[in-house]
């Protein structure tokens, strides 16, 4: 009892002491908080839930790479003259509890009203069951990219899915497995006509949605083409010089036309047609494929996905058959196994960037892929009849709604129409205005007309609160009781005839019970990180914490308009700026957007950025970008979307630049010189000590320097970019502030740059997104849909800076530097290393060269990542950034136990290669060829391989018991599925 009141002695006493101190300066003693702090009990800090590694294995992970510290490490590993010195300028982390408190807090300062605002957004019923055991289920959440099927196959077949329920409703041939937004997909649309026919003009019509057009209209800047935005009814293509034609269907106003006309005309003279399209109304209206569109664009949002204030949300992109090898990026197909059946895996994967460099096909590096399974998902619970009947509900409620505007005195500007009108109003715009504000309702405003769409979720009293606003003294009941509409598109010449949906997949789920059984089935076929380490190089698969996570459920963070006025938007604009400051802290830049809304994204808006400060300057000719080839995949592709001309920069042996070359091509393109793009630490997993040279010598020749924010996780707390000369960088989000990779999406990629690169940031044609009025737009314009792009997500970042603090923050990305540089020397007997820095050490990742196992065992990277599975592990990084090797993260999220699980996986199967060098097995049919094995191989009735079941299945003892991961099918025959593309559901066979 004693010591109780004494602690409460103290606390008293230091609570006047600080007063004082506030008062006359005078600093608390050290000594006294001290004696305080020990008669306290400790917070519960985050960072040790985070951090993998306990003290005591730090300390022995140490000993083993013969240091004594982990500032010893840092100084020996990161250059000196880049060593950030001080304390990180952000707030002392809080609890886990207490940081629920006050996300909670700024959540409820967004004003959430009933929005009919539209414009390709629409608040939507996202059914619980989908929200629980999908979007908050780390088991779907926390995967990669499924570059190893293998162990994919569960968001595969959802995936699959999703192409098929794009497929089925535009009516298109195939479909790839997401795009970023409807804005983005669209400018990747109208790319690919230009790609097509290599013509140089564009013609957009003045009736798609206006971000829409504005990041269309920043795509074709870059691209140096002549976009036309006018009258879709008066284009002229007999010209044969426009590319491709955009058009939108249902159109921003809400208006539905007929475009088969235009279709023809413009396939008359080699003009190719897109169509930006709503999936919803296309339950009702006849599909864009069958009047000839030939690229369907659009987005998913509205199947189960929040609106979340502008995303994460999946575009979708479908195609004709024809166009499928020029389609950008990811697709799902259906090949077979190692045992004959169908199988899923990406296809046409010699489309990635990191192959084929600035003449890849896009600079997408990543789809949506959590929202796509979402919004197929919602497909499979609701199948045809569900989607048909919210499409009828809707459609009846805005009839009901025309119909009583008009009957009140309103004009409806629409002929035909599914969702969405426009009124021209009895009363004055002010008038209304006044009586939305009262209800708390939004509407699209005009200059002298009112935009109203409806969703899913409006009721007959919110349509009976719209015709009070319009001073309709009348209700949906009196309407309903004596009309019928000649509006209605089921008896109009657009209803649609054909079905959709009709795979028994879309048919089977009506009940909870199925569709949970159904998500579950899928869930266990894949690995993620809820089963083992993914120790990919270059992605960064760290803890995704339960708390950073929850807040993206809180509804004032999920069910807010993108487009609402600014003020009712107000916790996420604190958001924003705590995020922003906290960032700028930690990189040295001075100014963030949070537009671009994948990693991609924020290379190409970097590099606008560079493009438009140039010019502004009078140096449109500065077009050449220099790029180190052990810069990071998605660099070459992006500068060649901003209209750069790459040139690439050789690397020495040890795998740092090449000084000599690159003072070379300096000196070559000195007048044309743009900027260069670097990768720090670079993807070969090096600091390098001449960084500070390189940023100096590239601003002595005029340019800027865009580096590279994806190895952010060896810099927070430690170096800061802006410092040691970088003029932006992207950041990854999902990377090294910890937003789940979701299977492949969504990512994040604000950029950060120096103040005078500020101006020259992203901003948009509906929001004012930069804080400023000096019509930048000309400039720069929008690189995304949505303003702050997947704005729902960003509360995941800041909780984690929030919650790791200043020293925490330091501490995770020494702890990523020891975990790398410990697994290394784990290794070294076993594999090579192939680049080290001067000190022998590598930064937060290493490639491990297994280029000789090639001649020794007939053994390649890829037997080795199949056989990986066996041992219950997703591979590294195979065969990139050097062909025939394996790169390797393992971040600081991971403890010593499963650091050594991975390490005696790889020396395990290092002694089954020696097996094979030795004769002891086969060397064709080993362990690692015929790799992954499962469940049902084993014990098939059959077994004709010369090795044992048990060496198949169970080749270590950590991997028996029920930690056993069992691959869903064979080897993926890759060779049959590019040869045999089928990239929607395969029909049931009969005895299926």
């Amino acid at each position: 009892m004693l010591h109780i009141l004494d602690a409460t002695k103290c606390l008293r006493l230091l609570g006047k002491y600080s007063v004082i101190k506030q008062a006359r300066g005078i600093r608390i003693s050290n000594v006294f908080r001290e004696s305080v702090e020990k008669l306290l009990p400790q917070k519960d800090e985050f960072q040790v839930r985070h951090i993998g590694p306990r003290e005591h294995d730090q300390l022995e992970m140490l000993k083993t790479i013969g240091f004594q510290s982990l500032e010893e490490l840092t100084k020996a590993a990161v250059p000196t003259k880049i060593l950030y010195k001080e304390e990180l300028k952000i707030e002392q982390p809080v609890t886990e509890y207490e940081l629920l408190k006050r996300i909670t807090k700024i959540s409820e300062k967004n004003d959430v009203w009933r929005s009919y605002i539209g414009m390709g957004y629409h608040n939507c019923c996202v059914p619980h069951t989908i929200m629980r055991n999908m979007f908050e289920n780390p088991g779907w959440t926390t995967q990669y990219t499924p570059y190893q099927p293998e162990i994919s196959q569960g968001r595969l077949e959802g995936l699959l899915n999703y192409q098929t329920m794009i497929c089925d409703l535009t009516g298109m041939e195939v479909a790839n497995a997401s795009l970023l937004d409807e804005g983005t997909a669209a400018a990747e649309a109208l790319a690919l006509t230009y790609r097509n026919s290599k013509r140089k003009k564009l013609f957009v019509s003045d009736k798609v949605h206006p971000q829409t057009i504005s990041v269309i209209a920043t795509r074709a800047t870059s691209l140096g083409l002549t976009l036309e935005i006018g009258d879709v009814f008066q284009v002229n293509t007999s010209t044969k010089d426009i590319a491709g034609i955009l058009v939108q269907y249902p159109d921003t106003t809400g208006s539905i036309y007929t475009f088969e006309d235009i279709v023809k005309k413009a396939h008359a003279d080699g003009t190719l047609v897109c169509v930006a399209t709503d999936l919803l109304a296309l339950a009702l209206i006849r599909p864009p494929g069958e009047y000839g569109a030939d690229i369907c664009v659009g987005t998913s949002q509205r199947f189960g996905v929040p609106l979340g204030y502008g995303g994460p949300h999946a575009g979708f992109f479908a195609c004709r058959q024809k166009l499928v090898r020029l389609m950008p990026g990811r697709m799902i197909g259906v090949t077979k196994d190692l045992n004959g059946q169908d199988a899923y895996r990406l296809a046409l994967q010699t489309r990635e960037q990191h192959i084929r460099r600035d003449k890849a096909t896009s600079n997408i590096c990543t789809a949506q892929a959590l929202l796509a399974n979402m919004s197929a998902m919602y497909a499979v619970y609701h199948g045809p009849e569900g989607i048909k009947n919210i499409a009828n509900r809707i459609h009846n409620l805005t009839l009901t709604l025309a119909k009583g505007l008009e009957n009140a005195g309103n004009n409806v500007n629409n002929e035909f129409f599914f969702d969405t009108i426009k009124v021209s109003p009895k009363t004055s715009i002010e008038t209304i205005k006044e009586k939305a504000i009262a209800l708390k309702i939004n509407f699209r405003y005009y200059e002298d007309e009112i935009g109203i769409s409806l969703d899913e979720t409006t009721t007959v009293q919110d349509v009976n609160d719209i015709y009070k606003v319009f001073s309709a003294d009348i209700t949906v009941e009196d309407i309903c009781q004596n009309h019928s509409s000649n509006r209605n598109l089921n008896i109009s010449h657009f209803v649609r005839t054909t079905p959709y949906l009709q795979h028994p997949v879309f048919n089977s789920h009506r009940s909870e019970t199925r569709i949970v059984r159904y998500m579950k089935s899928l869930e266990n076929k894949d690995v993620s990180l809820v089963h083992s380490m993914i120790p990919l190089g270059s992605c960064t698969m760290k803890l995704n914490s339960t708390t950073e996570m929850m807040p993206c459920s809180l509804p004032g963070f999920t069910d807010l308009h993108p487009f609402v006025p600014i003020e009712q938007a107000k916790g996420y604009q604190q958001l924003f700026t705590e995020l922003e400051k906290d960032l700028c802290a930690i990189t040295g830049y001075d100014s963030i957007s949070f537009q671009p809304n994948s990693g991609a994204q924020g290379e190409y808006a970097g590099l606008r950025a560079i493009q438009c400060y140039h010019e502004s300057k009078g140096d449109n000719h500065r077009q050449v970008c220099l790029i180190p080839i052990s810069a990071h995949g998605t660099n070459p592709a992006s500068a060649q979307m901003a209209g750069m001309q790459v040139k690439p920069i050789l690397i020495q042996k040890d795998g740092s630049v090449d000084i000599a070359h690159l003072t070379e091509m300096i000196d070559k393109y000195r007048e044309t010189l743009s900027c260069l793009m670097i990768t720090y630490p670079s993807t070969n997993g090096v600091f390098e000590e001449t960084i500070g040279d390189i940023c100096f010598m590239v601003h002595e020749a005029g340019g800027q320097v865009y580096l590279d924010g994806a190895n952010m996780n060896a810099q927070v707390g430690l170096c800061r970019p802006g410092d040691y000369g970088s003029d932006v960088s992207h950041l990854n989000l999902h990377k090294t502030f910890c937003i789940p990779h979701g299977g492949g999406g969504p990512g994040m990629g604000p950029i950060g740059v120096k103040r005078h690169l500020t101006p020259f940031l992203p901003n948009h044609p509906v929001i004012n997104c930069t804080g400023n009025n000096n019509n930048n737009m000309k400039q720069s314009g929008a690189v995304s849909a949505a303003p702050f792009g997947s704005s729902a997500i960003l509360p995941i970042s800041w909780a984690y800076i929030k919650m790791m603090g200043p020293k925490g923050l330091r501490k995770a990305t020494q702890v990523a530097i020891l975990n790398a540089n410990y697994m290394s020397k784990r290794l070294e007997k076993y594999y090579k290393t192939l680049y080290k820095g001067n000190t022998q050490l590598v930064a937060h990742e290493f490639i491990l060269d297994v280029r000789d196992f090639k001649k020794t065992a007939n053994i390649e990277a890829v037997d080795i990542a199949k056989r990986l599975m066996d041992y219950g592990f997703h591979a590294p990084t195979m065969s990139w950034p050097v062909a025939g090797t394996l790169m390797i993260e393992p971040t600081e999220s991971e403890d010593k136990a499963e650091l050594d699980r991975f390490c005696n996986a790889l020396i395990s199967i290092r002694h089954e290669i020696s097996d094979i060098e030795n004769g002891k097995l086969d060397i064709i049919k080993n362990p690692l060829k015929m790799a992954p094995h499962t469940q049902e191989q084993v014990i098939s009735s059959t077994w004709d391989r010369p090795y044992s079941r048990e060496l198949a299945a169970f080749p270590a003892p950590f991997v028996k018991g029920s930690n056993k991961i069992w691959p869903s099918v064979g080897r993926i025959d890759d060779i049959y599925g590019d040869k045999n593309l089928f990239c929607t559901c395969p029909p049931i066979l009969p005895n299926q």
